[in-house]
């Protein structure tokens, strides 16, 4: 067995990850379909001053930024009342709030622990704990879009038609909001606040390439997700490299090439044809 295999917390980095690897796109394609691909980074933002704010006040940090993370998807569905035409301004404006915010409490000096930890993660350092958490929150996330997938999907690609069908797009949106917000809150420890849209959105960037129907599409994400991930662990474990950013960079570079493939394969098409 490979020595990385024998560490007992590269075994729970593993097993972390391969969890993070489904929810992350199982929540990022209905942002990315109702583009709101930004949301995560827009939550990952307000987490970091809800760590901020538990740290300040002696509260646990986790619990502290899922608070903050689901105050901040609560204001993002209530200002789509007032800009229903212009999704990524309301984006825009709990992201300056949420950063300015932390900003404020990271600098007043006041803040008593390692804010960085949060800024980058680090998947190496995974704990019983969250091991427990990220598998609760999986479980919950499966059963969640499982029970309201229809609705999701309906609303996903034509709100207005789901609107006029009485379907109560409200509460489902809170309720989606609030899932986001527990995975924000959950992973930001793990992968860190600068590179968790990308676990969220860059997998479903990829899969959409292949342009195949919702189903595919889904399975497609988790699988480049999950390859990304877990490559980005053995990188960054031999490398001694942020293993958020490891992932991120094999994410984006994924992703090009799936890109560059295709645009290959199309060419050579139309030569052959």
């Amino acid at each position: 067995m490979p020595e990385i295999f024998q560490l007992s917390f590269m075994r729970n980095a593993f097993l972390v990850s391969a969890m993070i690897s489904v929810l992350c796109p199982l929540i990022g394609i209905f942002l990315v379909l109702r583009r709101y691909s930004l949301m995560g980074d827009t939550l990952a933002h307000a987490s970091l001053a809800g760590v901020a704010a538990g740290l300040l006040f002696g509260a646990n940090p986790i619990f502290a930024a899922f608070a903050a993370t689901a105050v901040a998807g609560v204001v993002i569905e209530l200002l789509r009342n007032f800009y229903k035409k212009y999704a990524e301004l309301i984006l825009a404006v709990v992201l300056s709030l949420s950063v300015g915010l932390a900003i404020t409490l990271i600098s007043s000096g006041k803040v008593a622990g390692d804010v960085n930890s949060y800024l980058f993660g680090s998947v190496l350092l995974v704990t019983k704990y969250d091991l427990y958490a990220v598998a609760a929150l999986t479980a919950v996330s499966l059963f969640v879009v499982g029970l309201l997938y229809n609705q999701l999907v309906f609303i996903s690609f034509d709100e207005e038609g789901a609107r006029a069908a009485r379907v109560k797009i409200r509460l489902i949106n809170l309720v989606f909001a609030l899932l986001v917000a527990a995975t924000v809150s959950v992973c930001i420890q793990i992968v860190g606040v600068l590179v968790l849209s990308s676990l969220i959105a860059l997998p479903v960037a990829t899969a959409l390439q292949f342009r195949r129907g919702f189903r595919a599409t889904l399975a497609l994400s988790v699988l480049f997700s999950f390859v990304d991930i877990m490559l980005g662990i053995v990188v960054s474990y031999y490398i001694g490299a942020a293993t958020g950013g490891v992932i991120a960079l094999l994410s984006a570079t994924t992703l090009i090439l799936v890109i560059a493939v295709r645009q290959a394969a199309s060419k050579i098409g139309k030569w052959v044809r």
